[in-house]
């Protein structure tokens, strides 16, 4: 039996279509959401009852914003987990994750990824799209994926935009969309150019923290006027691919899979 933790964007439904239609046990539940709620302050009691229910599994899928996480009233059952969880409210985001799975595992479960549950979601390598990265594009991409491999370790981010070679932004906590918006800003109405560059940070936990890009992406990287989208192979996973790939050829950008 499988536990899935849902936070907010597609990721979690189709998680859950996919399993449902497997013939999979899944008990969902919604963190930050109304439905099914679990909380840090109940977290403790959630794990003792899915050790009741038979489960051994935990799947976290979909973004969580941090700020609506808080231990101001924990019950009795999540007191004696709170030095772990108030370690992990301290980190930053991937380490906050690590220490999270770890939690989980020494409570007696697996902590599994989306991507194991799902791995169409990963593409293969090569440009997916009709438009291909011009020689320029190219470069830009290589200078993407490495200024993520240089601000990987320190905790920062998973995206990056280029252009002409020179940095525009990289994402923080805001996240994608924020930075795009202000990429959108910045470049005004300026031609089609520069990249965006999407991976994930290296020696990262991907159970629960794989980049993913969607349709949304594909409209914020056409709104921004940048020429395309390069992720890793392995590391980033694309949900509602046909619908990206329509919205992406259609304007005449391109996706690209770097090995």
């Amino acid at each position: 039996m499988l536990a899935l933790f849902a936070g907010q964007g597609r990721l979690p439904d189709i998680l859950a279509s996919n399993l449902a239609a497997r013939g999979e046990h899944v008990l969902r539940f919604s963190v930050g959401g109304d439905e099914n709620p679990v909380t840090l302050n109940t977290i403790g009691s959630v794990l003792a009852d899915l050790r009741e229910k038979g489960c051994d599994r935990i799947c976290l899928a979909g973004s969580i914003d941090r700020r609506s996480l808080s231990l101001d009233a924990p019950d009795e059952k999540t007191i004696a987990l709170l030095p772990s969880l108030m370690t992990a409210l301290g980190a930053p985001d991937g380490s906050a994750l690590e220490k999270m799975h770890g939690l989980f595992e020494a409570q007696g479960f697996t902590v599994v990824g989306a991507h194991e549950l799902c791995p169409h979601l990963l593409p293969g390598t090569g440009v997916l799209t009709q438009v291909q990265p011009e020689d320029l594009q190219t470069q830009d991409v290589a200078r993407g994926l490495k200024v993520l491999e240089t601000i990987g370790p320190a905790d920062i981010g998973q995206g990056c935009v280029v252009e002409n070679g020179q940095v525009l932004a990289v994402e923080a906590l805001p996240g994608t969309d924020f930075m795009l918006a202000s990429v959108a800003r910045f470049r005004g109405d300026t031609p089609a150019g520069g990249v965006f560059v999407k991976a994930a940070k290296p020696g990262q936990d991907l159970r629960s923290d794989m980049p993913v890009i969607g349709p949304e992406t594909a409209e914020a990287v056409i709104s921004a006027g940048l020429a395309g989208i390069a992720i890793l192979a392995g590391q980033v996973m694309v949900i509602d691919r046909e619908q990206v790939l329509d919205r992406l050829n259609a304007a005449k950008r391109f996706l690209w899979v770097c090995p």
